[in-house]
């Protein structure tokens, strides 16, 4: 079996490079090691930039991410008892962030590719990938087949092979790993609030987001060795009246049955170069950022859409300058969004054994974001997506 690209991973970054190939007229197979069902029904992020969301569009899958989508023009920052909104939209030029849950966006890919009729091959298994060749190694339907293409996207996460077929030494992983955890709920509740609120607080860090008008996804900082079985509804709903509580008591907290719970470690981790010989990393095969900024869906969408340009280039005109820029393209918007994503970490979480200097600096930090328009813009810049990097 042939095909001129190959791309192991059907979570967004691998569907969202099969359809700019498709449109381009390159194609491609996707291998996909779990059912559809798995992968359409993982609970992952949900806020989508703003390039992120112009680029679904133009794509032509926008019809019920506009529908459906949660357009957001601002954020609050909650500390010290009281809310500070950030303007995103005023802030940049009107452009703003849609809450649109992960798996919505991979349902629209799947039903696309469907109906372009593509390979979109799921539950295939000992996956092996030979960057060299470039073929892709797989059984599916009982068969073992090969997959002889001419290039090779590793779209397939973190813990996916296709990082790991490089031969050691060609790449260099830097990370950093945080010493808190996020337990994240989705209750069938309507949200109690109309914006995203990122609250800091003595007892750590909590966030209150949302997926639609009937679903609520909360989030609270806990150690990265509890176990969820610790954490039962009651405490959890206690937790987050408390961190959530403003001075005045203004604001309520709606609560609901919890349909969704879960305990997820926060690291940095960026693998360089994101190429070798004609295998590309793409989205979390080759970086992962923590959730507080994101950006994880979104930088995995950029990466894509980088390869599929360069890729388009060389079917095209036989050119190679994108496709050997690939690496120092994508890692200088990598390298921007890790440090955003950690100066939000940073600025709203507690650490453990933080002293009265730690929580000053904290504090004064948020205070300049809030007073500051210089500082707000910052946020807000990023926070909605950096249009150039």
């Amino acid at each position: 079996m042939h095909s001129q690209v190959g791309i192991v991973g059907a979570g967004p970054a691998g569907l969202v490079l099969a359809h700019l190939l498709h449109l381009r007229g390159v194609e491609s197979v996707v291998v996909e090691a779990r059912d559809r069902d798995y992968v359409q029904q993982r609970v992952r992020a949900g806020v989508l930039e703003q390039g992120t969301v112009d680029l679904l569009v133009e794509m032509g899958l926008g019809d019920r991410l506009k529908r459906e989508g949660l357009v957001h023009e601002g954020l609050e920052l909650r500390f010290g008892g009281r809310g500070h909104r950030i303007a995103l939209s005023d802030l940049t030029g009107g452009r703003a962030i849609t809450v649109y849950g992960q798996q919505e966006v991979v349902k629209d890919l799947i039903e696309a590719r469907q109906d372009q009729g593509a390979p979109l091959l799921f539950e295939a298994s000992e996956v092996k990938v030979d960057a060299e060749k470039p073929a892709i190694e797989f059984v599916h339907d009982g068969s073992r087949q090969t997959l002889d293409c001419d290039f090779i996207a590793g779209c397939d996460g973190f813990h996916g092979v296709t990082r790991g077929s490089v031969p050691e030494g060609v790449l260099t992983e830097h990370e950093h790993v945080y010493p808190f955890a996020w337990l994240g709920i989705l209750a069938e509740v309507a949200p109690s609030t109309d914006e995203l609120i990122y609250c800091n607080h003595e007892d750590g860090f909590a966030l209150h987001s949302l997926r639609s008008p009937e679903l609520s996804r909360l989030y609270l900082q806990v150690e990265p060795g509890d176990d969820i079985a610790e954490w039962p509804s009651e405490r959890i709903w206690e937790e987050l009246h408390t961190r959530f509580a403003l001075t005045d008591g203004s604001w309520t907290l709606n609560e609901g049955p919890i349909v969704d719970k879960a305990i997820t470690p926060m690291r940095s981790f960026v693998v360089e170069p994101m190429q070798h010989e004609r295998l590309f990393l793409a989205g979390d095969a080759a970086h992962i950022v923590p959730p507080t900024g994101a950006k994880g869906l979104n930088l995995a969408v950029h990466d894509v859409k980088v390869l599929a340009e360069a890729l388009a280039d060389w079917y095209r005109n036989g050119s190679s300058a994108g496709l050997d820029a690939y690496s120092d393209t994508c890692l200088r918007r990598v390298w921007r969004v890790q440090h955003f994503s950690w100066w939000m970490t940073s600025m709203l979480h507690r650490a453990a054994g933080a002293g009265a200097f730690e929580q000053r600096l904290q504090r004064a930090q948020l205070d300049y974001v809030t007073r500051s328009e210089a500082g707000a813009k910052t946020l807000a810049e990023n926070y909605v997506g950096l249009e150039r990097v």
